[in-house]
């Protein structure tokens, strides 16, 4: 499945100013919650700083935030894991403008499917709510696994469709009916949003999430559902060095 990268940047950067308002309401606040989920879970699973040279010098971690938008999650990360380097990458530089507003300095603009940076550089890659939107989700991830080094954490956050009644049915229904008119109502972008309940759809979640992650090469998968299934978190580790 793939996404079209001219209207996900134009959609973006149109909403960008209301972005985390938005997310606030339509979610009522447990966004909030689901990305100190996130980075707990970072905190406790990614790789530890490690020695280098044999001179007792510790390397800090090293957390690449994709999709990084308004920097929320990266400023939820920095403050759990105040000893790690966090760098924030998205493509639509709009958002970064806001990320800069939280106090986040390490920040580049950076297509997902195309990250400049060296193979095995971090300790951990995460992203929220992005995944979903980029061009190819199994190229993404064979990206986002090469620039892991061996061991290192993905964790990737997003919105999934309840697998059990009776909440499968009313979320659904949230999510076509009220989501679009709330949100089109607040940011002036409808079709933004219009296009987010759509991707919700068609995004693998679960077991289908689990088996792409195997499919890419990640070791041991794991998902986390959280709040009956609207959203989940889904861990997959690069294969450890022979």
């Amino acid at each position: 499945m793939s996404q079209d990268p001219v209207f996900v940047k134009r959609a973006f950067g149109a909403i960008a100013d209301r972005y985390v308002l938005t997310n606030h309401v339509l979610s009522g606040g447990v966004d909030v919650l689901w990305r100190r989920r996130v980075a707990r879970l970072v905190r406790e699973k990614a790789p530890e700083a490690f020695e280098t040279g044999g001179n007792g010098k510790l390397v800090r971690r090293r957390i690449l935030d994709l999709a990084t938008g308004s920097g929320d999650l990266a400023a939820e990360i920095l403050r759990t894991v105040p000893d790690a380097e966090v760098i924030g990458a998205d493509f639509c530089a709009p958002m970064l403008t806001h990320a800069r507003k939280r106090g986040l300095k390490q920040l580049v603009v950076a297509d997902g499917m195309r990250l400049p940076f060296n193979s095995g550089t971090f300790d951990a890659v995460t992203v929220a709510y992005g995944l979903r939107n980029m061009a190819s989700w199994p190229d993404a991830l064979w990206e986002m696994r090469r620039v892991l080094r061996p061991g290192g954490l993905l964790a990737v956050l997003d919105f999934s469709i309840p697998t059990r009644e009776p909440l499968r049915t009313p979320y659904r229904w949230y999510l076509h009916r009220v989501l679009p008119a709330v949100a089109g109502w607040l940011t002036g972008q409808k079709e933004a949003y219009t296009y987010l309940s759509d991707s919700i759809e068609r995004f693998p979640s679960g077991e289908a999430m689990l088996s792409l992650l195997r499919d890419c090469g990640y070791e041991a998968p794991e998902w986390i559902p959280l709040w009956g299934g609207i959203s989940s978190v889904y861990l997959g580790r690069q294969v450890e060095a022979a």
